[in-house]
């Protein structure tokens, strides 16, 4: 029975591990799942603001083994991995070449983020845009990895209306060697995104998202779509084409949106899933199984987490991701690229904690409280 002090809450005793039966080491059939991961900083790597990305690859790696021995797939270079938030584009054309390689030596699935970060502004014309986005595609495609076109914040602030979307886009469907997954990010996420696809109206962006898929055929896989909007994403869903997929982005509702109703689900590519990954496997092989109500037993204490995490500001998400992965020992230190560990407060960090407890994901208590104690003590916090 372990215990510690946490400031607001007293004395607290975290549950007794449990270990979760049935985790499978193969991948879910009647869902796609991609756990979109972190990156591991290297702690004496000079990680401060503005300064080159420096990261522990043999962590970093280790733990997309981790998720691949889960049977989950990685969806890798994407705004967990902090695309947009300190990991450059030097760092980032590493981190694919290295995931291509690990993924090709354990079989595992991999989609990039293929995007536009490599150029400096946002006031660029669309043929440098464009040109942007066909240097990241072809890194993506020689790592052997499934392109994720990834939003541009120099395209939507470029774009003049939904003609350049189509144009920039449909440019890059065609070439792909293989079906790509496009990427809507919400403002939440990244403010930089505000009128995606030409539109501040969203009805409007989703009719020319669909229209673009429509005149792709066999050329989309699917859509990520992370607007934490669960009735918009159903209704898009049932308007996309027969085999193109939803891959929910929403952190917010993503049981639902997999377990789907009568008329469809969405599958998964979700940043959520990296620090639920085990609850994760274990729920979509449930799913397999035909037992919904060990579904929704495994998912239902996952949201609250999932909620303080992805609460707004909700761009600074990843700092409990990582804060997250160090309470857990999938690394040794809780230091990000470009110091991003400052981007949530303690207090949020404590109940963060506190949910993870309860949602069964701090598979070492002792550990778990540990490396809580030290955090709390460098904070100037004392029990």
């Amino acid at each position: 029975m372990t215990h510690l002090d946490l400031p607001g809450t007293g004395r607290y005793r975290l549950r007794d591990p449990q270990p979760l039966d049935g985790v499978p080491s193969e991948p879910a059939v009647s869902r796609v799942a991609f756990a979109a991961a972190h990156v591991v900083a290297d702690p004496f790597g000079g990680n401060a603001p503005g300064a080159p990305a420096a990261v522990d690859w043999e962590a970093t790696l280790a733990f997309r083994h981790r998720l691949w021995s889960l049977g989950l797939g990685v969806a890798d270079a994407m705004d967990t991995a902090q695309r947009g938030m300190g990991l450059d584009w030097a760092a980032t054309r590493e981190l694919i070449r290295r995931s291509g390689a690990a993924a090709r030596s354990v079989g595992g699935r991999l989609a990039c983020g293929a995007g536009t970060d490599q150029l400096t502004g946002t006031d660029v014309p669309l043929t440098a845009v464009l040109a942007a986005y066909e240097e990241q595609l072809a890194v993506v495609e020689e790592a052997g990895a499934q392109p994720i076109l990834m939003a541009s914040r120099a395209l939507a602030a470029s774009a003049r209306g939904p003609e350049d979307y189509l144009e920039v886009y449909g440019r890059l469907v065609e070439q792909s060697q293989r079906p790509v997954v496009l990427h809507w990010l919400g403002e939440m996420f990244d403010p930089a995104l505000a009128g995606y696809w030409g539109a501040d109206d969203l009805d409007a962006a989703a009719a020319t998202v669909l229209e673009l898929i429509r005149s792709h055929p066999g050329r989309i896989d699917g859509i990520k779509v992370s607007l934490l909007d669960a009735d918009r994403e159903v209704a898009l869903r049932r308007e996309l084409p027969s085999g193109v997929r939803l891959y929910t982005g929403d952190d917010f509702h993503y049981p639902e949106l997999v377990k789907g109703d009568e008329l469809g689900h969405s599958h998964a590519l979700l940043g959520v899933f990296d620090p639920i990954a085990q609850v994760a496997a274990a729920a979509l092989h449930a799913l397999d199984a035909g037992d919904p109500a060990r579904y929704d037993a495994l998912f239902a204490p996952t949201v609250p987490l999932a909620r303080h995490l992805f609460a707004a500001p909700t761009f600074h998400y990843k700092t409990g991701i990582v804060f997250l992965a160090w309470l857990c020992g999938y690394q040794e230190h809780f230091t990000m690229v470009a110091g991003a560990q400052s981007g949530r407060s303690v207090s949020h960090l404590v109940e963060l904690f506190r949910l993870a407890d309860a949602a069964g994901v701090l598979g070492d208590p002792e550990l778990a409280a540990g490396r809580m104690r030290e955090f709390l003590a460098l904070a100037g916090v004392r029990a």
